[in-house]
């Protein structure tokens, strides 16, 4: 049995969402990389557009742990696969530190995967409307649970030399280390808009600017030395890394919880042959887990990106395609204007490919987006809506399809600003059982679309499922 190495490591958290939060672990990602040492970058939760800052500043995949989706026993393992021979780990928080899933408790919050790590935590204070207070506010978060180690503050947006005097001194009556204090610093704020940042994938050379400008703020503004010391105070994980091959049993189709529960199940061997599993990417599809496409590759699939806004073609010979989540709705006129390969997508799902699509792989397959043609292969139409939908899912599957066997159960997650009408077709994709009961998406041929984001780690079946659909279909 292959035990985790021992990885120093730190989770960077904050009292609530708009602390600084980003800006702090993405700069000491970069910061510690240009040191010379491999960052492995993790970010709690199920955010897609952080890793990617997080990929820019170290040179590696930014990978989620998410204590919900993928249950709190594979928080650990999937956090040993990705910081497998690194020197130091960085975990961003999500939210406030002990704010997780609506209704049940600490899972998924920031402390829960911190004490799942064994994991120091560094506070970031938004101390730009307060002074001694900042003592009041940091001794109820260290003292809030006992389980949660936390091992200093790095106070942001100080005004000047004397705010930061007053802040030293009240913290270091409350006995807490001050580990860095950045000023105010807007500069080097990444632009966002309705779901959040604006992903890598869209301003790639002004993200690599960002990310420098973060790496020199925290460099001149945070001891480097006594973060690092701190996160060497992490002690051993006693887990079994997770790995897409193995070890392991693999779940039959249906068998699993969605929830990691028992041993890291895994996909269990290659299908025959290498089918090419097409895999959407470029500014307009950007959400994915890279855990997918490792699973795939597991399962005997040969994974291919292409990119919707300039490919005219799908990949050469393929034979399942997975379009993940991203910004089609920013890209709608472009996408629609590529029509070779809105036809090839058509022709492709209308033979009865493959097709795993996620939340803007949904309305990419619509029939129109915003008024503009998409590629038709769902008898839906899809708008721009004022309302956010945003939460975690229980989900089980209704209807048999190329990635999830009936009565599959699956935690997910929803973040959109859209709307698809009819939301659900005469055979639905999920049955959501918590918060709320209804179906919701399509599946039809070879074609599962909905709006739930999913992480296949949870569930491997569904990748075996997929890449044995896609050598079929081949």
């Amino acid at each position: 049995m292959v035990r985790s190495q021992h990885v120093p490591r730190l989770v960077v958290a904050a009292p609530s969402s708009g602390s600084g939060k980003t800006t702090v672990a993405t700069g000491l990602m970069a910061a510690f990389s240009e040191r010379g040492l491999a960052v492995s970058p993790h970010k709690a939760g199920p955010d897609y557009i952080d890793p990617g800052y997080h990929a820019l500043a170290t040179g590696r995949p930014g990978r989620n742990l998410d204590a919900f989706m993928c249950g709190p026993e594979l928080v650990a393992p999937l956090f040993a696969h990705g910081a497998a021979g690194c020197d130091l780990a960085v975990v961003e928080g999500v939210m406030g530190l002990y704010d997780g899933a609506a209704g049940r408790g600490e899972l998924a919050s920031t402390a829960q995967v911190a004490k799942l790590l064994r994991a120091p935590v560094v506070l970031v204070v938004d101390a730009s409307s307060q002074s001694r207070s900042v003592a009041a506010l940091v001794h109820g978060f260290a003292s809030f649970d006992p389980q949660v180690r936390l091992g200093g503050v790095i106070l942001n947006k100080v005004g000047s030399d004397r705010h930061e005097a007053m802040l030293r001194e009240a913290l270091e009556e409350a006995g807490m280390p001050v580990l860095g204090v950045l000023r105010r610093a807007p500069q080097v704020a990444a632009p966002s808009r309705h779901l959040g940042l604006v992903p890598v994938a869209e301003r790639r050379s002004d993200a690599l600017s960002s990310v420098a400008a973060l790496a020199e703020q925290v460099r001149a503004g945070c001891d480097l030395d006594a973060l690092m010391a701190l996160a060497r105070t992490a002690p051993p994980l006693d887990c079994e890394a997770w790995s897409p091959e193995g070890p392991g049993t693999p779940d039959g189709p249906g068998q699993g919880t969605g929830a990691g529960a028992g041993a890291p199940a895994v996909v269990g061997g290659a299908t025959g042959g290498r089918p090419v599993v097409a895999v959407a990417g470029g500014a307009a599809f950007t959400f994915s887990y890279a855990e997918h496409a490792e699973l795939l590759t597991a399962a005997g699939a040969e994974v291919v990106t292409f990119d919707p806004l300039r490919d005219e073609a799908l990949p050469d010979g393929t034979a399942g395609l997975v379009i993940g989540g991203g910004f089609p709705e920013v890209y709608a006129p472009e996408l629609s204007a590529n029509e070779p390969l809105r036809a090839a997508v058509a022709a492709f799902a209308a033979a009865g490919g493959p097709v795993a699509a996620e939340c803007a792989g949904l309305l990419y397959l619509a029939r129109s987006l915003d008024g503009k043609p998409m590629c038709g292969v769902l008898d839906a139409d899809a708008r721009m809506s004022e309302r956010l939908t945003l939460g975690y899912r229980e989900a089980v599957a209704v209807s048999d399809s190329a990635l999830a066997a009936t009565g599959t159960r699956l935690r997910g997650h929803e973040f959109h600003r859209t709307v698809v009408e009819p939301g659900a077709g005469a055979a639905p994709a999920w049955g959501f059982t918590h918060p709320e009961r209804r179906v919701e998406g399509f599946v039809q041929r070879g074609v599962h679309a909905s709006y739930l984001h999913t992480h296949w780690a949870a569930e491997p079946s569904v990748a075996r499922r997929f890449a044995q659909a896609a050598a079929a279909h081949r």
